[in-house]
């Protein structure tokens, strides 16, 4: 199964709690935990990191905390999973500058991995953390077998 971490998946929701409040220059790491419901020490980690790859500028003082480095538009999926997580690669050779296996020359598989590797971090790249933390419309309900079911937008 391909999943990012649970640290990544909180790295993202506290993102968009930072950019669901434009008005507010900073939030700090215990304002984020408690509307995120998170552990603190879990969200100051986070927090850390984002700042050292450059997607969090961290600010001093009394009135301190987190801003984005840059707007929300310009701050990909692939870039919070990249400072998260490091490269994205769904094989050890189909990274970006990704390692070189052993069997690679003779490998049947390598090319069409890197085409879904390229597909994938596209599509994670065509994605901005403004649209993630845009309102979502309510999932409509629909009867199946008697049954109410949620069915997404757009499906």
């Amino acid at each position: 199964m391909l999943r990012m971490t649970r640290l990544t998946d909180y790295g993202v929701v506290l993102l968009t709690h930072i950019t669901r409040e434009p008005s507010r220059r900073t939030r700090n790491a215990p304002e984020l935990a408690a509307a995120s419901h998170l552990p603190l020490p879990t969200v100051s980690k986070i927090l850390k990191i984002l700042a050292r790859e450059g997607l969090l500028v961290p600010h001093r003082g009394a009135k301190g905390g987190f801003s984005l480095a840059k707007p929300a538009t310009e701050i990909t999926i692939a870039d919070i999973i990249g400072a998260l997580e490091g490269p994205i690669a769904l094989t050890e050779c189909s990274g970006h500058g990704g390692e070189r296996c052993e069997i690679e020359a003779l490998c049947p598989v390598s090319t069409p991995w890197r085409r879904i590797n390229r597909a994938v971090f596209d599509a994670l790249r065509g994605i901005t953390l403004a649209e993630m933390a845009s309102p979502r419309p309510p999932i409509p309900r629909v009867a199946v077998r008697g049954q109410a079911a949620h069915v997404r937008a757009g499906s």
